[in-house]
Parts: C-alpha cells; sequence; structure tokens
C-alpha cells in the first residue's frame, strides 16, 4: 500500500514541476507561410490557431508547448487560392480540420534560444521535427515576451499537393513556415 501510494506521489511529481502556461495574444500573433509555384514564391498565413506554451527560461527541459491550428483559415488572400486550400488535393480541411504540434522536449540553445523538438500532424500524417525559437521577453518581471521562428517542412510528407500537384518542378516541396507568438504570464528570465 505503501510502495503504490510512493508511485503516485513520483508520478505526479513532474505535473507540479511544469512552469505555469502562459497566455498566446492572438491579435498581436501570426503564423505565416511561403511555398515557390514555378519558382515565384506565394505566401499564405493562418487565421485561427490556438497554443499552450509551459516555459520557465530557467528549467526549458520542464516546459511544454501544443499547437492548433484550423486548417479552414489558410488563405493567401487571392480568392481562386483561398477557396482551393481546404480541398482533399491540399489540407483536407473537412477530413482533417486542425493540425497539431505537440513538444517532446525543450533545450536551451542560447541565451533567449530554444530549441523545441516534437510531432508536427497535418491531414493526418505526423512528422517529428525541430524548430529553433527565439524569445524575447519584457514588461514586469519578463512577464510578456515575443516567441518567434520558422522552419522548412516537406509538403509530400504530409500529403499536401496531391496528384498532378506532387510534381515538385510546378510546386516546391519545400514550405517555410514562420511565427511570431505574443506572449503574456511568461516565468521570470
Amino acid at each position: 500500500m505503501h510502495r503504490l501510494l510512493a508511485l503516485s506521489l513520483l508520478a505526479a511529481l513532474p505535473a507540479f514541476a511544469q512552469p505555469k502556461p502562459a497566455q498566446l495574444i492572438p491579435a498581436q500573433s501570426e503564423i505565416a507561410f511561403t511555398t515557390r509555384q514555378m519558382g515565384v514564391p506565394v505566401e499564405g498565413r493562418f487565421g485561427r490557431f490556438s497554443a499552450t506554451i509551459a516555459l520557465d527560461p530557467k528549467k526549458p527541459e520542464a516546459g511544454s508547448v501544443a499547437f492548433t491550428i484550423d486548417t479552414a483559415s489558410a488563405r493567401f488572400g487571392a480568392p481562386e487560392l483561398d477557396g482551393e486550400v481546404g480541398k482533399p488535393t491540399w489540407l483536407a480541411s473537412a477530413k482533417f480540420p486542425q493540425a497539431t504540434f505537440q513538444s517532446g522536449t525543450i533545450k536551451a540553445a542560447g541565451p533567449g534560444r530554444y530549441e523545441v523538438a516534437g510531432k508536427l500532424t497535418i491531414k493526418g500524417a505526423a512528422q517529428d521535427i525541430v524548430v529553433p525559437v527565439a524569445l524575447a521577453q519584457n514588461g514586469a518581471n519578463g512577464a510578456n515576451g515575443t516567441a518567434t521562428g520558422s522552419f522548412t517542412l516537406k509538403r509530400l510528407a504530409f500529403r499536401i499537393g496531391e496528384g498532378e500537384w506532387a510534381d515538385t518542378s510546378m510546386l516546391a516541396d519545400d514550405v517555410q513556415v514562420r511565427f511570431k507568438l505574443a506572449l503574456g504570464g511568461l516565468a521570470a528570465p
């Protein structure tokens, strides 16, 4: 009985060690992406997303990051492209309404810099990625801040652009993803 209680308490300790989640400020945040169609850059962005970010800059390894992106909110700013992006060939928003990222580990990579490793899932396909993140803290005790970063994903690994669009001479396989996240309630640096 005592051993079971001790194991239960030990299992609960990591939950207590996790930092308090920061609050995402959506109106000041963005997730954008760039692809190349026949060598010409095509810019887009997601209009709706949420995040749970728990990070203590003094103990980043105890932190976690989770994102949910509404795939139907992808926009290029051109009606003909905006009408296509949610279709099954592309993001299949009806079948896969969300793309997600869940961190596995967070490592310090220098002052205010981190490497966040985790699983990105789009259209039901999951890939392990490492995202470099820079965190600039400000405000009282560094409670506010901005997390920025970028990474490249291979769209075909997620079945984005199937059929005739799988031809990378027409549409590049590389998609550059950039983010700027305004955060409140961060742990002091």
